[in-house]
């Protein structure tokens, strides 16, 4: 990863850095020298602002006393602790390492040792999760002064081993209804709790919002290192070699281990409508239309002013934003507003 950095080095230019996320597989297995010479190797090559969010995304299990005082040596402000839930069944069901005891343990700790900032996970949607044990997770994270929430639909993907029981009929499909029925509930809760719904699976008291996350939806560029990450800077991505060897073999040719993709007028367009409309800032039309080619937007707004009417959208100084009806269709709502391209 140090090698990569120093290969990209030029990536996103004279942009200063306002977050570093160390986030997917497990980064709270590196130790607090590990943390710090990638932060340094940042630094080395790009200007970090003063205030820069610095997130560690960890599991609870990981987040034992000496490993929380040793984080605190390094620059890391933020944690992003996956609980997912309190309850010990449910924790089982989805497999996950730590226990119900660790997941509220975990926060305290870190509480414990001076982070303020904090998010963490929960997921819903999911056959063991009644209304009243997702209403008490719901409570339990906000009882404990979590500044962050950030909650997703439990997804099956093919490949594991959800999946595979769900396929040959060992568990019952996810209910779509459920999901729909406990993400109201979640929304509710929150608001009613002085949270914030910023963009539609993350919830922030006081401002509170992720910087981080801020920046994809806002189409900031970034830059991602490591097997499989991602980066964007503006006119293409790029994404890395997910298998470790194949990753590793190409740094040791000081090659990068990437494929790049050129991106079309409509996929940047396409791109601002999904992202925009899960935020509370919206969908901009003025934006778009001093951006790009008009030709695009012949038919846009009257979809939205459809939207509108429909009770989905609502409108301001022409910035489209979703109702709480029109969440609920977040994705089917953005792909049927979506441009298609043009000839030359």
């Amino acid at each position: 990863m140090l090698k990569e950095l120093s290969l990209r080095k030029n990536y996103l230019g004279q942009q200063s850095i306002e977050s570093i996320y160390f986030g997917g597989g497990t980064p709270s297995l590196l130790n607090e020298t590990e943390i710090s010479r990638l932060i340094d190797a940042v630094g080395k090559y790009y200007s970090i602002n003063a205030d820069a969010e610095i997130t560690l995304e960890a599991n609870p299990d990981d987040l034992n006393a000496v490993k929380v005082k040793d984080f605190r040596k390094t620059a890391i402000n933020r944690f992003s602790i996956g609980i997912q839930s309190f309850f010990e069944e449910d924790l089982k069901w989805m497999n996950r390492a730590h226990n119900a005891n660790e997941a509220e343990g975990a926060i305290k700790r870190v509480q414990d040792a001076g982070f303020e900032n904090i998010t963490a996970d929960l997921i819903y949607g999911y056959p063991l999760l009644t209304e009243d044990k997702w209403n008490s997770n719901i409570q339990k994270m906000t009882e404990m002064d979590i500044p962050h929430i950030s909650a997703y639909s439990m997804t099956v993907e093919p490949q594991t081993a959800l999946g595979q029981f769900v396929k040959t009929g060992k568990q019952k499909p996810m209910n779509e209804g459920q999901s729909a029925d406990q993400f109201v509930q979640l929304m509710e809760e929150l608001q009613a709790k002085g949270y914030e719904q910023y963009e539609i699976s993350n919830f922030a008291k006081a401002e509170n919002y992720s910087k981080h996350n801020s920046n994809y939806w806002l189409g900031v560029p970034y830059l991602g290192i490591g097997p499989s990450a991602h980066s964007f800077n503006l006119q293409t991505r790029q994404w890395n070699v997910s298998n470790n060897s194949k990753y590793l073999a190409a740094l040791a040719r000081k090659e990068l281990p990437s494929e790049e993709e050129l991106l079309t007028p409509a996929n940047k367009i396409n791109e601002y409508i999904m992202t925009s409309l899960r935020t509370k800032w919206g969908m901009n039309v003025d934006f778009l239309k001093s951006n790009y080619d008009g030709v695009y937007f012949e038919n846009l707004e009257e979809q939205l002013n459809d939207w509108v009417e429909k009770g989905k959208i609502t409108s301001e100084n022409n910035c489209y934003t979703l109702t709480l009806a029109g969440k609920l269709l977040a994705d089917h709502i953005a792909s049927e507003l979506f441009v298609e391209e043009q000839e030359n």
